[in-house]
């Protein structure tokens, strides 16, 4: 079985490392009730005290202590690697948030962090599981699984006029994360890279396939 890595943890902690994940859900629904400018002044103030706490763990050997006890079951290798000092995926998934919000539509970053929490939730649960042909640098069943559940995503996600090219610029944005997912390993977090290319991608087709479409969602504070 090809599994994502080479993972320290094994597939209940996974399930409950991904439950949790799961709440991260929530970044896109509130976001879809409130303005960019509201999002930031929450989420600046929170990924900044991630990145702090994430940080001190390696700085204050007593901080560290407790941080590993509470939270130390559901951490990866790489996430505990003294020499790199890596943030841990939360962190990442705040950071990642907090710049799609700042640079793209809302248009956008709504299915983008939709997409990068049940993408990589299906891909993680999936691949683990099931992954047995290897695609690139992880799992060909884990990426499709989260192909499809970002293409669930896509089906479900506010649109701008609605049509059938929306849709396709949707799922070859899924894609696109899927392969971020995939290639993602050993260099870059995944809870960063998917987003942003989720986005990037979608910024790129509509500009070249939609160029007259405002990228405003109507009745949606902007």
């Amino acid at each position: 079985m090809i599994t994502s890595s080479q993972s320290t943890i094994d597939y209940k902690t996974e399930v409950l490392r991904k439950a949790i994940h799961l709440c991260s859900l929530s970044i896109s629904i509130i976001y879809y009730h409130i303005t960019k400018e509201l999002a930031l002044s929450i989420l600046i103030p929170l990924t900044a005290l991630s990145i702090i706490l994430d940080v001190a763990r390696y700085i204050f050997p007593k901080f560290g202590k407790i941080f590993y006890m509470i939270f130390g079951f559901m951490l990866r290798q790489h996430e505990m690697d003294e020499k790199k000092r890596n943030l841990n995926g939360a962190t990442y998934v705040l950071l990642a948030a907090t710049i799609v919000i700042a640079v793209f539509p809302k248009v956008f970053v709504i299915p983008a962090i939709a997409i990068l929490i049940l993408g990589d939730i299906s891909a993680a649960l999936i691949g683990r599981k099931f992954g047995k042909n290897k695609f690139l640098a992880k799992s060909l069943e884990g990426t499709l699984a989260f192909l499809a559940a970002g293409s669930i995503v896509i089906i479900f996600s506010p649109k701008l006029v609605g049509t059938q090219l929306e849709y396709f610029i949707g799922i070859i944005a899924a894609g696109a994360g899927a392969i971020a997912e995939n290639i993602s390993f050993g260099w870059a977090d995944d809870n960063l890279t998917i987003p942003i290319a989720v986005c990037l991608t979608m910024y790129i087709l509509y500009y070249i396939l939609l160029p007259d479409v405002p990228l405003v969602l109507p009745n949606v504070p902007v």
